[in-house]
Parts: structure tokens; C-alpha cells; sequence
């Protein structure tokens, strides 16, 4: 069985290889986006995402988010709240090549917008089952147990 903080720190590591995520407004839950986190190393209980002022999630609230890493080897599913991000100095951290790509009219763009969500409860799913877990499901043995153990909820 893997602890709690070892399934959060699978976590922090698989997000950041793979920052990709589905985004919600828990108010608006049809309006679920892919949108790319944005991490800060020394943050782990927020996330950033640069958007415009005219976008779904512009107006903040109770969020979901719902991922699944580069492998399908970590799920997560993880609630919080989005802000608009205030900080310039923050702005400036998470600012990128691949971020400017995506906003032609560059930093100063009037309708661009920089999200923070304040991280509350999540669920994390491990399906690394290693090795001989993998092959004992292969060969049709019962694994929910083994994967039952990969699991945890807790607060990010």
C-alpha cells in the first residue's frame, strides 16, 4: 500500500510532466475545459492558469479539476476555488514561450486574465500497480484489492 503523502507526491510529480487537465466551474459543470496548470515549485496547494477575461472560468468560484497523467499511471480528481491572480511578480514566474504561444497579444494583452486555484479536497488514484500486480491481471486474477490500496483521499 502507498501512504497518503507518497500518493501526493506521485501527484505533484505526474502533473508537472504532464500539466494537462480538465477544468470546471462547479456551478457550470457542462463547461468543463482542458486547460494547461501552471506550477510553482514551491507551491503545492495552489495551481495557475492564464485565460482571457471573456472565458467560462473567468468568473471564478468552486471548481473541479479532473486529470490523468502522461501514462494513465495517476488519476486525480481535486476541488478547490478560482481567483483571479493579483500578483505581478507570480504573473511573471509562470509566464513562458509555450504560455505566449497561446496569447499572441503578449503579457500586457488587456483581456488576458491569471487564475489561482486554491486547492481543497482531492482523490488520487495510483494504477502503477508494479510489476507483479500487472501480471497477476493479466493472467485474471482478482487486483482490486492492490488497486484499492493505490487510493486515497485527502486535501492537496
Amino acid at each position: 500500500m502507498t501512504a497518503t503523502p507518497e500518493l501526493k507526491e506521485k501527484f505533484w510529480k505526474a502533473l508537472a510532466d504532464s500539466p494537462y487537465l480538465f477544468l470546471q466551474l462547479d456551478s457550470a459543470p457542462d463547461n468543463a475545459v482542458p486547460m494547461t496548470a501552471q506550477l510553482d515549485k514551491d507551491a503545492n496547494s495552489a495551481i495557475w492558469f492564464f485565460t482571457t477575461k471573456d472565458h467560462c472560468l473567468a468568473n471564478g468560484g468552486p471548481s473541479t479539476a479532473t486529470f490523468a497523467g502522461k501514462g494513465h499511471e495517476m488519476f486525480a480528481r481535486f476541488k478547490g476555488n478560482l481567483t483571479e491572480e493579483t500578483s505581478r511578480e507570480r504573473f511573471e514566474d509562470l509566464w513562458s514561450k509555450p504560455v505566449e504561444a497561446w496569447f499572441p497579444g503578449g503579457k500586457d494583452d488587456p483581456n488576458l486574465l491569471m487564475l489561482r486555484m486554491d486547492l481543497g479536497q482531492a482523490e488520487i488514484w495510483n494504477s502503477d500497480l508494479g510489476f507483479v500486480d500487472n501480471v497477476k491481471m493479466l493472467m485474471g486474477f482478482d487486483t482490486r484489492e492492490e488497486g484499492r490500496e493505490e487510493h486515497t483521499e485527502t486535501t492537496l
